[in-house]
């Protein structure tokens, strides 16, 4: 079993939705989280709804910190763009994906990260046979 960590800042849209690209691709081969240097609090309704047009519902999910993880060690902890803002938490394997914060964006841009997210998730795990 492969765990996986995906941190951003907020934990409300990129490492939301990567944790949820690697439930759906890595089936029960992987255990996926993910966490916000400085969490939200909540889970960006754009996110729950871009999923949701892909027939993933989000809902569930909340924003919570990487507080939570750092006694825990992980496979890979993955950083969607947060930078200096990630916290080291202890990992086989540390990435940087370095992804747009699609807070912001419109619908349609919106669904370009989330599918730009998606496209690493599955790379990542074909890379490692997941």
């Amino acid at each position: 079993m492969i765990k996986l960590l995906f941190v951003c800042i907020e934990n409300s849209n990129r490492s939301q939705m990567a944790e949820a690209f690697a439930k759906i691709h890595g089936k029960e081969k992987i255990q996926s989280f993910s966490a916000g240097s400085h969490p939200s609090g909540i889970v960006n309704p754009k996110a729950i709804a871009a999923m949701k047009a892909i027939g993933y519902d989000m809902s569930g999910h909340s924003s919570k910190s990487v507080d939570h993880y750092l006694h825990e060690h992980f496979d890979f902890v993955i950083g969607m763009g947060c930078g200096d803002e990630c916290p080291m938490i202890p990992a086989n394997h540390r990435l940087e994906w370095d992804i747009t914060d699609p807070k912001n964006l419109d619908a349609d841009q919106f669904h370009l990260i989330r599918d730009e997210i998606e496209a690493k998730v599955k790379a990542l795990l074909q890379s490692h046979k997941v």
